[in-house]
Parts: structure tokens; sequence; C-alpha cells
């Protein structure tokens, strides 16, 4: 815990407004009470949002929600710039250091783009088991854990 205290203290000194919960329940309500519910959300590839539940929590209050994951494979690409220009954006990351570097391996550069420009509102949604204690660690765990599952899942063929 102590150490989670440090890196939430590293971020909020980067200009980050870090928030942290006891379970994936307790974010999905944060968001879902910060969220307007007037705003279009755009979703990054997240299996971490996906196995929160929020894309249908969203779609359920009526909300329209750009995700290249629920957009037939020839609307993808276009999904994925709606999400980058969405008025709030969520996604994950690949990984975390303790000193508050995000890191992302992206393959079409939407979340990096949906996160760093476009949407008003940018929501990290990111577990501990994503957080490494340097970037080496990070660059690790994103190299070695992350995208290999991605590409598992996604049926893809990369160097990973």
């Amino acid at each position: 815990m102590e150490k989670l205290d440090a890196l939430v203290e590293k971020l909020k000194k980067y200009g980050y407004d870090v928030h942290t919960f006891e379970n994936a329940q307790q974010a999905k309500n944060y968001l879902l009470e910060t969220i307007p519910q007037t705003d279009t959300v755009g979703i990054g590839g997240s299996m971490t949002v996906q196995q929160m539940g929020l894309d249908q929590a969203l779609r359920a209050r009526g909300q329209q929600v750009f995700w290249h994951w629920s957009a037939p494979a020839e609307e993808a690409n276009e999904m994925r710039k709606k999400a980058a220009t969405a008025d709030t954006y969520l996604c994950s990351a690949n990984a975390l250091t303790m000193d508050g570097k995000i890191v992302n391996i992206d393959g079409f550069g939407n979340r990096v783009a949906g996160t760093i420009y476009g949407p008003e509102r940018v929501f990290l949604v990111v577990g501990r088991n994503k957080i490494a204690p340097d970037l080496t660690g990070a660059i690790d765990r994103t190299r070695n854990i992350a995208a290999p599952l991605n590409a598992r899942r996604l049926n893809r063929h990369t160097p990973c």
C-alpha cells in the first residue's frame, strides 16, 4: 500500500487526477458517476474496460460509445477515429512505472492518439497488475505479457 501511495503522489505531481479503488466495481461506479451522460465516449482496445463491463453500462444509459471492438471489421478504422475525438476517452495502459511513466505498445496508434490528442476527458484504467518497478520492467511487461496476450487474442503473428 505504501508503494501505491508513493506512485499516486508521483502521478499527482505530474498533474494527473488519480483515484484508487479496492476493486473494479468501485472503479466502474466512479467512472459512471463522473462521465457526463451527455458525453460521447471513445474506448481504446482494453480488456480491463471490457471486463469491467463499462461499454455495456454506458450504452445502457443511452450514451453513444465508439469502440472498434464492437464494430464490424470494415468499420473498425472509422470507429477508432471517432473514439479518439469523443468527449471522453477510456483505455488502459500496458504498464505503469513506479515513477509515473505510462507505457503502451499500440498496433494502430489509436490508444496513444486518444490519450494525448482530442478528448476533453481521458481516463486510464490501470490495474495493480500493470505496475512495474521501472521503465525496464514496464517494457518487459509490455513485450512479454501484454503484447503476446493481445496477439493470441487477436490471432496475430507478431515479433512478440
